[in-house]
């Protein structure tokens, strides 16, 4: 069951702050069997903010010995430097092998994300400003990362789609060189449909490495793998917390988190359509759905059809575990605390399942992405409809944004003064100097208007 919480016992607040609190990588929560894993392996309880240092220290320090030296030991105990690459060979041969229809659908995949992410892309801005008889021109100038990395997931599932909605937007912003990690698993660099879907984007650096090491060499850089400009992509709790030790050598995306939907459904919502979309999250396992409505029937409606459909899933009793632990079924008092409450969870998706979306639309601030209407389910955002489903995670959407192609654009201000411009704003350059005690400041003006005086 689906905990309850009725906001007018006004409980839900202090409810929303724990659920959010468990759905960050914090890194200090470990199970007994992982405990155990640690001992095993580092001689002593680490807890996983330890392990990914320790990872990510061995791998700057000593490279590729220490990047297959955890893959062995972590992932597969038969791996070889001769695996680590997959070579041109492997991506024909998946292609080759990979499902027509399958194949179909990432060609269109790619036609939708690139299609939106071309559209959204920032262009360079000029500026040209007239001081008297001089001139000024500013520039703003875009120019693609020369290198990223990208974490693609393959422990539970195989996620070419992942693989669409980070690699498709680097290629719309221009990036060159893409070097996709991959966990050496048959989810992982071993799965046929990942593979095609890499030869079919044209992305031809692929590596079998996954979690803090495979960050890490992408982030220090190992003999056979350079190092990048920035990282993206989702992975599991170790992931997330390499790509957080990493920042700073690198950019990162984001630290993800479990997935995460909140429903905001009125009495014109389908309780099955809205079981169906916190299930669809659950099933991540952790996944996180909940349920703000502010009309009460719905609460057991929707309650009644989650048990239903886990009953009939293959992922089922994984997703139920999930809404125990994560989910919940909230009655607001009305449409206004339902929005405030919705802000307060900070989600990385929104459905909003109401006979007038826009109108809650209005209403609502914090959301990586936002589905409207009944008939949008979170899926086609993960999979069809063209803006990434990279999404910022654990309450972060109240200040960061889903991936896009804009990410992978480095900008640069650029300013062009003559001398008679030069001339016109000097007095506030050597007024502001003054006040800041920098006179090194004062005197690149005044040298440059001494000259031939």
């Amino acid at each position: 069951m689906l905990p309850t919480i009725d906001c007018s016992q006004g409980n839900a607040e202090q409810l929303f702050a724990e659920l959010r609190e468990r759905l960050s990588p914090r890194g200090n929560v470990v199970s007994e069997a992982g405990r155990q894993r640690t001992i095993a392996l580092f001689g002593e309880p680490l807890s996983p903010q330890q392990v990914v240092e320790r990872i990510c220290g061995d791998v700057r320090d000593q490279g590729l010995s220490a990047l297959l030296k955890y893959s062995q030991q972590l992932d597969r105990p038969d791996m070889s430097v001769e695996e680590l690459r997959v070579s041109a060979e492997e991506l024909a041969a998946a292609h080759a092998q990979s499902d027509p229809e399958f194949l179909a659908t990432v060609r269109q995949v790619r036609a939708n994300v690139l299609e939106f992410q071309t559209a959204l892309l920032s262009k360079d801005v000029i500026v040209r400003r007239d001081h008297g008889p001089g001139t000024v021109e500013l520039r703003q100038r875009y120019s693609p990362l020369r290198r990223v990395g990208i974490c693609i997931p393959g422990g539970a599932a195989a996620y070419p789609s992942t693989l669409l909605m980070t690699a498709v937007p680097a290629q719309g912003a221009g990036v060159r060189e893409i070097a996709v990690v991959v966990p050496p698993t048959a989810f992982g660099g071993y799965n046929v449909d990942l593979l095609a879907t890499c030869h079919e984007l044209g992305v031809t650096e692929v590596y079998r490495v996954g979690g803090a090491q495979a960050v890490a060499a992408l982030a220090y850089g190992v003999e056979g793998i350079q190092r990048v400009d920035k990282i993206v992509g989702p992975g599991n709790l170790f992931v997330a917390l390499a790509k957080r030790h990493v920042y700073g050598e690198v950019d990162i995306d984001s630290i993800a988190g479990p997935s995460e939907v909140i429903v905001l459904a009125d009495e014109t919502a389908n309780p099955e359509f809205v079981a169906s979309d916190l299930i669809s999250q659950a099933e991540h396992s952790p996944g996180s759905g909940v349920l703000i409505t502010w009309h009460a029937p719905l609460v057991e409606q929707v309650q009644a059809a989650v048990d239903r459909q886990l009953a009939q899933l293959t992922r089922g009793d994984l997703a139920r575990t999930s809404l125990e632990a994560y989910g919940a079924l909230i009655l607001a008092r009305d449409a206004d605390e339902a929005a405030r409450l919705t802000d307060l969870m900070a989600t990385e998706h929104l459905h909003i399942s109401t006979a007038d979306p826009d109108a809650m639309l209005a209403k609502v601030q914090n959301a990586g992405a936002i589905f409207m209407g009944h008939y949008t389910p979170v899926a086609l955002g993960d999979y069809v409809a063209g803006p990434s489903h990279v999404l910022p995670t654990g309450g972060t959407a109240r200040f960061a944004n889903g991936l896009c192609a804009n990410d992978f654009l480095k900008r640069s201000s650029v300013i062009a003064y003559d001398r008679a411009a030069l001339a016109h704003d000097a007095a506030d350059v050597r007024r502001l100097a003054d006040k800041e005690g920098l006179t090194a400041h004062r005197a690149s003006v005044d040298i440059r208007l001494q000259e031939n005086e």
